[in-house]
């Protein structure tokens, strides 16, 4: 009896030493609207870091890797969808109620308004890379960014993110930049303390960057002599520079542009490939009215084919404009001569898979057996 008193105590004394203590710093006031918002728990999926945060294009590329790093701190994080099956990856991302699913139409203003009414942040990562028969570039960039912004600020939402391209120009020859251009100043426009994000061209798993340039099989196209230089960078990156725009003041109705350390020409980047893959591909220069014709007829196709305006992009050079960057959140990002091998080791045959990178070995004999005897 005495015993289990002791032990009884001994667990009152241990919840005790469990209890919180709060600090100054787990309540962030915000300036915009005066809102609380109060860190709970040790930190980590299971504890609360305050927020509600809505991210619409969560399915996509970047969307994926932002939803994992507000649910890793335990936000209640909104995943708007159209595709169930796209969405479930998310919901174990974080804990047992924090993914909150749901279904929305882009054309249907209630449901949009639905997801973000509860938030006090939005991510507004929507975007195609080409047009269908049911969204133009306009529909996507402009006119949705457009009520995204309308309803954050009629629910008077503490801070709008929203991701534009880098090279966004509205005199640019390419509908895609041009019209996130227009996405970029309309939403100003509406919600002026919004943060614009232009990243350059995004690689990573799953990427369509890295992969595209290295599914070729013996043969590599370069549009403009590959002589385009583009600045890509890793996604993680992009996911963390947005993750510290949360709670960044010096963040609010700023323009960042990130990209990566180097610059590269499509040419370079085709080389590189080669060196990482242990490939030979040969390569053909294609003018740009012949490829612009190939494409609109493999459009025709009943799958996702390299499109008309994805090759007016790969004439455009990647140049800073002079507003913020990487270096102004304290983020120095990854080399892609580092880290490239992660992500195209899986393009390797099954002779080359697990050697390390060696230059000067394309075109070299492949030894298929050797003997010891």
């Amino acid at each position: 009896m005495i015993a289990g008193i002791n032990l009884a105590k001994q667990s009152k004394q241990a919840v005790v030493g469990l209890t919180q203590k709060r600090f100054a710093h787990d309540l962030i006031v915000s300036p915009k609207t005066g809102r609380t918002i109060i860190r709970t728990g040790a930190g980590g999926r299971s504890s609360s870091n305050g927020h509600v945060i809505t991210v619409f294009g969560c399915t996509g590329f970047l969307g994926r890797y932002i939803v994992n790093r507000l649910a890793k701190e335990g936000a209640h994080v909104i995943v708007p969808y159209r595709d169930e099956d796209e969405m479930r990856p998310l919901k174990i991302m974080g804990d047992l109620g924090k993914i909150v699913p749901m279904e929305i139409h882009l054309r249907n203003k209630e449901s949009l308004e639905t997801a973000i009414r509860h938030s006090d942040t939005v991510y507004n990562l929507l975007g195609r890379d080409y047009e269908t028969k049911n969204f133009s570039f306009s529909d996507v960039h402009v006119e949705a960014a457009g009520v995204i912004a309308e309803l954050a600020q009629k629910h008077n939402v503490d801070r709008l993110i929203q991701v534009s391209a880098m090279n966004a120009d509205v005199d640019s020859p390419s509908r895609f930049l041009s019209t996130k251009a227009e996405g970029e100043n309309l939403v100003r426009s509406i919600f002026p303390s919004a943060t614009i994000v232009r990243p350059s061209f995004l690689y990573g798993q799953e990427d369509r960057f890295l992969a595209r340039l290295a599914m070729s099989r013996g043969l590599s196209i370069r549009i403009n002599g590959g002589n385009t230089k583009v600045r890509p960078v890793n996604v993680s990156d992009v996911a963390s520079a947005m993750h510290k725009m949360l709670d960044g003041t010096n963040t609010v109705g700023e323009t960042f542009e990130l990209v990566g350390n180097e610059e590269y020409t499509y040419k370079q980047l085709l080389d590189y490939i080669k060196e990482t893959t242990n490939r030979d591909h040969g390569d053909i220069n294609v003018p740009k009215p012949i490829a612009s014709l190939i494409a609109k007829v493999t459009n025709l196709l009943p799958w996702q084919t390299l499109g008309t305006d994805e090759i007016e992009r790969m004439m455009i050079d990647d140049k800073l404009t002079g507003v913020k960057t990487f270096d102004d959140l304290q983020i120095d990002p990854t080399s892609l001569e580092v880290t490239g091998i992660q992500y195209l080791r899986r393009f390797r045959t099954n002779l080359y898979n697990d050697e390390p990178l060696k230059k000067g070995v394309v075109g070299k004999k492949k030894v298929y057996h050797t003997s010891y005897l």
